[in-house]
């Protein structure tokens, strides 16, 4: 695994750490490689529910490092990480604590919940640099934040404030300090730790087909049903009857 990037898994929770910050936190193929490698481990945990996504020092990400931009030698794989970051089976949280800009905006928007404070910002660079942007982060950009929130940022590469960023739903959540955020943070980590992973990961699942336009009635039914029959769907309605918290092991 690349130096830059750090996993961590305990119980129920797995945190991956960008530490970077000397270049503001850039990717490069290696660390891409590394974070893809990270998530396969995650996915095939039976214990982890939660995946948190944090960043060494004043940056969380500035995208792929542009020094190491080849054009000749086609993609850098980045587009297929922020995929599959999307498509995680736990439940996953971008927390910024600083700015966020480039391909590094749409790594922390693949992500369920978007922490941020108050002095934290992005832009999009990509016509700045004219190059294009990847076909799934401009489909993240629109579904996720709009049309016109998404041409905004992408056809004027203008900052946005963390204020900004709030109002167009690129964060989910907005704490004026550091502290807070982390507090919240574990806070959220509980409440969603306590859930039925089947239930979180179907649902899910469902939640961005349906975001992508891939709404299939049939496919959510059969998932519903899956769910249905599973043991921590017992144990859930017996917890219920019991008054006691369930404790479920996804299965």
């Amino acid at each position: 695994m690349s130096e830059h990037i750090q996993l961590t898994m305990d119980g129920s929770v797995a945190r991956l750490l960008i530490n970077n910050p000397a270049q503001a936190n850039a990717l490069d193929v290696e660390a891409l490689q590394a974070i893809r490698a990270a998530l396969e481990q995650v996915n095939a945990s039976r214990t982890v529910r939660v995946l948190l996504l944090e960043a060494e020092g004043k940056y969380f990400c500035s995208g792929f490092n542009i020094g190491k931009m080849k054009p000749e030698n086609g993609g850098t794989g980045f587009e297929a990480t922020v995929n599959m970051l999307e498509d995680c089976a736990p439940v996953t949280i971008a927390c910024l604590e600083g700015g966020v800009y480039g391909g590094g905006t749409d790594l922390a928007l693949a992500c369920d919940f978007r922490l941020g404070v108050a002095d934290c910002n992005m832009f999009m660079p990509a016509a700045r640099l004219g190059i294009h942007l990847y076909g799934s982060a401009l489909r993240r950009y629109v579904t996720r934040l709009g049309v016109d929130h998404a041409k905004n940022l992408v056809l004027t590469a203008r900052e946005a404030t963390a204020l900004q960023m709030q109002q167009m739903g690129y964060l989910t959540h907005l704490f004026d300090t550091v502290e807070e955020l982390r507090e919240s943070r574990d806070a959220l980590v509980r409440d969603i730790a306590q859930l039925a992973p089947l239930s979180l990961k179907y649902m899910k699942k469902n939640i961005n087909r349906i975001a992508n336009g891939q709404f299939d009635a049939d496919a959510i039914g059969a998932d519903a049903l899956l769910v249905g029959a599973s043991q921590d769907s017992a144990e859930g309605r017996l917890a219920w009857r019991e008054k006691r918290r369930p404790q479920f092991k996804g299965e």
